[in-house]
């Protein structure tokens, strides 16, 4: 068993076809093909199905092509660790970043890495938390930009930036005319919520003192993916939605006004860089997180403000 081997086996998981599997791994089909069969044989199992098209990967294969993730992972970061101990930043960084959070901060951390000479080539996806965090333990991506705290013992967490709550709240509504919401006497069948795979509607849903689980007394009849939905629903049909302080920063000048802040409460979303506990790049990390920084207000940096975050359900 060698890692070429394995990467070719992840090679033709993602593609789901020998051909452009061995397109990407710059070797002809015939020697793809006959490397994973040798390893195949080796192993005394099939990896792929190769009755169907495209290709899948069989029930102990997936299980093969997960641990072969695990394993390249591994075996890169040795090269990692001399090149973190040379000082040399160049290379590449796999962001994941949740939606809730990309929408804001990716143009402005895209141009900064564009402008920088630090060498590092940032590639970045929005994720939702959970297959975030199963990304990074399985090695397919570097890090994420991810609310915190996660509390895994397999992650490793840098906190970056503290964003405060807001209330965005229709004209219509009466509690338009007042200069702060109060939730506990919030009507919650006037709120609308994310969707259940984004980590901010858990802690919309701690901030109202809401039961997740307890579905029969959720009265919402649409739950967005968007923040920016959930705001227009508002502004077309009533009632009021949560929104986090770079959303709320983010709106036009004449949605500036449904804004409210939330009576008596501090509590703060954390955002950080997540990587695997294992991971050796620090100094990589490092130039990552300064450069996420500078695109968020100093004002939400201080590390004081942790003692109010609210904890994460993902």
């Amino acid at each position: 068993m060698t890692i070429q081997q394995l990467e070719y086996i992840i090679a033709v998981d993602n593609y789901r076809r020998f051909a452009k599997a061995a397109e990407s791994c710059c070797v002809t089909q015939p020697t793809l093909s006959m490397m994973i069969q040798k390893l195949e044989d080796e192993l005394d199992v099939k990896i792929f199905d190769r009755m169907v098209q495209p290709v899948v990967p069989t029930e102990i294969g997936k299980k093969i092509i997960k641990q072969a993730h695990i394993s390249i992972y591994h075996f890169n970061q040795i090269k990692e660790l001399v090149n973190n101990e040379k000082d040399i930043l160049t290379g590449d960084f796999r962001l994941g970043i949740i939606p809730t959070v990309a929408t804001y901060l990716v143009p402005e951390l895209l141009r900064l890495v564009g402008d920088s000479d630090s060498g590092i080539n940032l590639m970045m996806q929005e994720l939702p938390t959970s297959v975030m965090v199963e990304h990074i333990v399985n090695g397919k991506i570097d890090g994420g930009l991810a609310a915190t705290p996660l509390k895994s013992p397999l992650l490793l967490e840098i906190p970056i930036y503290y964003e405060k709550f807001y209330a965005y709240v229709s004209s219509e509504d009466k509690s338009f005319d007042e200069e702060e919401i109060d939730l506990g006497n919030i009507d919650i069948r006037k709120l609308w919520l994310l969707d259940n795979i984004h980590c901010l509607r858990g802690q919309v849903e701690s901030l109202c003192k809401r039961k997740r689980e307890s579905d029969r007394q959720r009265t919402v009849n649409y739950e967005s993916g968007s923040l920016d939905t959930l705001i227009n629903i508002v502004d077309y049909n009533g009632g009021f939605t949560i929104i986090p302080e770079m959303t709320a920063m983010g709106l036009p000048e004449e949605k500036q006004n449904n804004l409210r802040k939330i009576k008596g409460d501090v509590s703060v979303r954390e955002i950080s860089l997540v990587v695997s506990c294992n991971f050796v790049r620090q100094k990589m990390a490092g130039t990552i997180t300064e450069m996420i920084k500078k695109t968020t207000p100093k004002s939400m940096q201080d590390p004081a403000l942790v003692k109010y975050a609210i904890d994460v359900m993902y």
